[in-house]
């Protein structure tokens, strides 16, 4: 064999070997056909628990929480487990307020909550796709809305559709999304129309969630998991269930 082609047989198993190298790294880093087409999590999981005892313990830890009484933890301890893999109680879509941190809000753990966060706390279909998987493919019993007090989104809106307010970028997008909460809530005569737009679009996104098909609804629908919103009051610290 001549030097050239010896050379050129190194080349390409080398080129082989590095090419095999990049599909093993890209397998182990994204979710593979296997794995979308896997079972739910089993009996013996440690989310394998009711959508009532899931609800029941957040607003355990939210009730620790307000009351700055929460567990104390060793963040380190358990690492090693929760990197084989992850099994929240609850699905949260939450606000992306900077203010609200719900593993925080409701006093759990690393791994306890699947949380999923957008200005508005609004569903659209990359968030719905995510709480497709936290409750088909991890196993969480519990979906809950979190809105909160003094929305910056939803006061937006208000603004929008009261001062004719123009607001750059994509943000009239996401304005769109909660404008019908505040034409909903324009009709109520007690009140405080952030506070009633607030409530009502918290309202709306739980009411999309349980008619979403068809991963979702057919869930809600066997019971399965349970839908619910709620409020957060950032003077408080507390959550108020709607």
């Amino acid at each position: 064999m001549c030097e050239l082609c010896g050379l050129a047989d190194h080349r390409l198993s080398r080129r082989g070997l590095m090419a095999g190298a990049s599909a093993a790294l890209a397998a182990s880093a994204f979710p593979s056909a296997r794995l979308l087409a896997a079972e739910p999590p089993k009996e013996g999981a440690s989310n394998a628990i009711s959508p009532d005892a899931a609800l029941q313990r957040i607003m355990e830890g939210n009730a620790r929480y307000a009351a700055n009484a929460p567990n104390e933890r060793d963040f380190s301890a358990g690492r090693a487990v929760r990197s084989q893999g992850q099994a929240p109680i609850a699905a949260i879509l939450s606000c992306a307020d900077s203010r609200i941190a719900p593993e925080l809000a409701f006093d759990q753990q690393p791994g306890d909550i699947f949380v999923l966060r957008v200005a508005g706390n609004i569903v659209n279909n990359d968030l719905l796709a995510s709480i497709e998987y936290g409750v088909q493919f991890l196993g969480a019993p519990l979906v809950m809305v979190l809105g909160h007090s003094s929305c910056g989104a939803v006061d937006a809106a208000i603004k929008v559709l009261k001062d004719r307010v123009k607001l750059p970028g994509h943000l009239p997008e996401l304005i769109a999304a909660i404008k019908p909460s505040v034409s909903a809530a324009e009709k109520s005569k007690a009140g405080e129309l952030l506070d009633n737009a607030t409530v009502e679009n918290v309202r709306r996104q739980v009411a999309r969630l349980k008619t979403a098909a068809p991963l979702i609804r057919k869930q809600y629908a066997a019971q399965k998991i349970d839908i619910v919103g709620g409020m957060y009051d950032i003077a408080t610290g507390k959550v108020t269930m709607i």
